[in-house]
This record gives structure tokens, C-alpha cells and sequence, in this order.
């Protein structure tokens, strides 16, 4: 029989295992962190061609995962990475600019930018749209998210080419804030799905919200919140339209902040009081002021010549 030591060791980790655990560290990095926590996980590891292996594919997953906004080489704007966006695993769609943009996703910046062909583009009829909702949204963004960003981007139906027919669009708004030096990061995530029903001149929309933030000076909290909604308008001009879901999107995210901003006004009468016991389970408090009255106290003042 193997002895004692032999049999609590604990067995080397296979190199999968190693790769599994540092792209989980790194996918689930909090907002702005992540090149904080991959320095950290590549010193753990000690080996750059495994470290490597699981950045490769943390990093595309982590910038999708939080929209992360990026600048473009020739400053013409910014790009969401966003799997309504992606051609393939390095190159992503901005709608705005109808430009394909390069990513280097560890690096988290972008190379180079290509005018999209036509083929990548969508029809002129659901362009009028896009162009007008994007216009719309742009000015909802900039009053509301510091930093904010967004897109719009047609995921259905892209070659519609006249009333009669669907077509889908996507709403992407990212904001994030960071401020590492004050132990603070934090983001906004929203993502809404439009479905332009021709046939029932209606536009069904669904609405998913989320806000994380990572408060770490002298301990290690983190927010994860999210929302999900549902609402509809009617099917109008492009204009008309762009004006009617701007303001759809506008109240239920208004109407998000403000139901967060209200639980938390009320966190130290109702979540922090639950957190702790009020009384221990003798129901009493502890008399800190009067300890002797306790035999373990007693015994102790006793053995070691206390008050004597």
C-alpha cells in the first residue's frame, strides 16, 4: 500500500487543464480588467506558448462579451466588437462607416480598415432605416452614456429591396468607464432586437440591459445586473420610426436606471441587514462589557494569572 504522503499528493495538471483554467480566469476578467488579470495568469503559468494558446481564444470571446468599443487606425470612428458585426474570427463590420475593421484581440486595437463590398452591405431600402435609426440613437448616446457608443446593424433580410417584406435589426449600446487608479470599473451593455413585421405594419422590439461594475480598494466587489423587456411600434416612415424606437429604447433603459438607483437607496436598511445575523443564537447580545460572566473567560483568566 502506498503510503500516506503518496496517496494525498495531488496530481500534476495536465497541460488542457492548464489552458482551461487560464482562459477562464481571463473570459471572466471584470470590465476593463482583463489585461491586468492575463500580466497575472501568463507569470502563473510560466509558459508563453500555453499562455498563449488560451489568450487566443479568451480574448475574441472577452471582447464580445463586453462590446468592447475600439478606435480605428484612421480615426473615422469607433468599432463595437460584436458577434452582429463579425465576418470571421479577426474582422468585424462597422455599419456606420461601411468599413471592415481588423482586430488584434489580444492586443485590443485595431490594424487596419477596408471599405465593405456590396455584397456586405445591405439594400438601399433597409439602409434608409438603419441610417435614420442609427442618426436617432446616436443623439439618445451622447446625452446619456459618457463614452458611450453604438450601432445598428441589419440581421435579417439585408436585401429587401421594398415594403412587403421583413427584416430584422440589432441595437448594440456599450459604455464603460474605468478608473483602476481609484480601485473602480464599470459598464453598460445593451443589446435590443427590432423585427420590422411589414405584414402587420408593426415593430416588435425585445430589449436585454446589463451593468457590471468592480469595486476592489481594500476588498472585492462586483455588480452584475441585468434586465430583459419587451415592447412594440408601429411600422412607419424611416424617420418616423427611428424617432418612435429611440424613445422606446430611451424610457425602459430610463426606466432600468432609475429602479437600480432606488434599490440601492434603500441597501443599508434592507440587503446589508440581511446579510448578517442580528442576534446570535442564544438571542442575546454579547455582553462585551462584562466578559467574565462567561466559564470559558473564567478558566482562561484563571490559567494565566489575569487580575491577579
Amino acid at each position: 500500500m502506498a503510503d500516506w504522503g503518496e496517496e494525498s499528493e495531488n496530481p500534476e495538471l495536465t497541460e488542457k487543464q492548464k489552458k482551461e483554467i487560464a482562459k477562464w480566469f481571463l473570459t471572466n476578467a471584470p470590465a476593463g480588467e482583463i489585461q491586468y488579470v492575463a500580466k497575472d495568469v501568463r507569470a502563473l503559468i510560466a509558459d508563453d506558448r500555453l499562455y498563449n494558446m488560451a489568450a487566443a481564444e479568451a480574448f475574441p470571446l472577452f471582447n464580445k462579451a463586453h462590446l468592447v468599443v475600439l478606435e480605428m487606425p484612421d480615426r473615422s470612428g469607433d468599432v463595437i466588437i460584436s458577434s452582429f458585426g463579425e465576418i470571421d474570427k479577426d474582422n468585424f463590420f462597422d455599419p456606420r462607416t461601411a468599413q471592415i475593421v481588423t482586430v488584434d484581440h489580444m492586443k485590443q486595437v485595431c490594424t487596419k480598415v477596408r471599405p465593405a463590398n456590396d455584397e456586405e452591405l445591405p439594400s438601399a431600402y433597409v439602409e434608409e432605416f438603419r441610417f435614420a435609426l442609427d442618426a436617432e440613437l446616436c443623439k439618445y448616446v451622447v446625452d446619456t452614456y459618457p463614452k458611450g457608443t453604438c450601432a445598428v446593424y441589419c440581421t435579417r433580410g439585408k436585401d429587401v429591396d421594398g415594403p412587403g417584406v421583413n427584416f430584422d435589426f440589432a441595437v448594440v449600446i456599450s459604455a464603460s468607464r474605468t478608473s483602476p487608479q481609484n480601485f473602480c470599473n464599470g459598464s453598460w451593455r445593451s443589446i435590443w432586437t427590432l423585427e420590422f413585421k411589414d405584414d402587420l405594419q408593426v415593430v416588435e422590439v425585445k430589449g436585454k440591459m446589463q451593468v457590471v461594475a468592480h469595486y476592489f480598494e481594500e476588498g472585492n466587489v462586483q455588480l452584475d445586473a441585468k434586465n430583459e423587456c419587451r415592447d412594440s411600434t408601429l411600422l412607419q416612415s424611416p424617420e418616423d420610426c427611428a424617432v418612435s424606437i429611440s424613445n422606446t429604447i430611451r424610457h425602459h433603459e430610463a426606466e432600468y436606471m432609475a429602479s437600480l438607483e432606488e434599490s440601492y437607496l434603500h441597501l443599508p436598511d434592507t440587503t446589508f441587514k440581511d446579510l448578517r445575523r442580528k442576534l446570535p443564537v442564544t438571542r442575546t447580545l454579547f455582553p462585551w462589557q462584562n466578559t467574565l460572566q462567561f466559564s470559558l473567560t473564567r478558566d482562561i483568566s484563571r490559567e494565566l494569572g489575569i487580575g491577579k
